[in-house]
């Protein structure tokens, strides 16, 4: 099971996709966590720390797939993407769950097959792909099933495609 998230200081969006090994991957839960507008900083990443961890507790995934901080023209957008996908590294870590990390293109390029396909086409092919009725809404939400649905796409022969190579080991009582 893979949980894909779409950070972002405003809206998170998430993803919660499964797949029996040679089955289709099937749609569990997906969302927006959204965080209150006048709120400070701190409280917003706390605010997406506690929805993310809450989908972790709900479905214990074997993996998280995030997207990566893309180099954009706006250098506050970046740092305040950084903040919300800190958010989601550490409740990830906090359970030791492995954590896969794609480019924004290269989610597009993995479930639409363009690394430069509009939010449209991305909804769109989620839809297809999980052979849903609608595409997923709003499109924040659909990113976080993109997400999931690239990690499922690049996970060849059960190795963690795109996944960090480390693990936390608990710490011992003499650090």
């Amino acid at each position: 099971m893979v949980v894909g998230i779409d950070p972002g200081t405003t809206a998170t969006g998430y993803g919660v996709v499964a797949r029996e090994p040679g089955g289709e991957p099937t749609l569990l839960e997906c969302g927006v966590f959204r965080t209150t507008a006048k709120a400070p900083l701190h409280g917003r990443i706390r605010e997406i720390f506690e929805g993310v961890d809450q989908v972790l507790e709900r479905f214990s995934p074997d993996v998280v797939a995030v997207e990566a901080v893309f180099q954009g023209k706006n250098a506050r957008s970046a740092l305040m993407l950084g903040h919300a996908r800190g958010a989601v590294l550490v409740a990830a870590s906090l359970r030791d769950l492995a954590i896969a990390e794609y480019a924004p293109r290269e989610i597009k390029k993995a479930v639409v097959g363009n690394g430069g396909a509009t939010k449209e086409q991305v909804g769109f092919m989620v839809q297809e792909r999980l052979r849903l009725k609608d595409p997923p809404s709003p499109s924040d939400a659909a990113d976080g099933v993109a997400a999931a649905l690239c990690y499922l796409t690049l996970a060849v022969d059960g190795r963690l495609a795109g996944v960090l190579p480390h693990r936390f080991a608990p710490r011992s009582a003499d650090a």
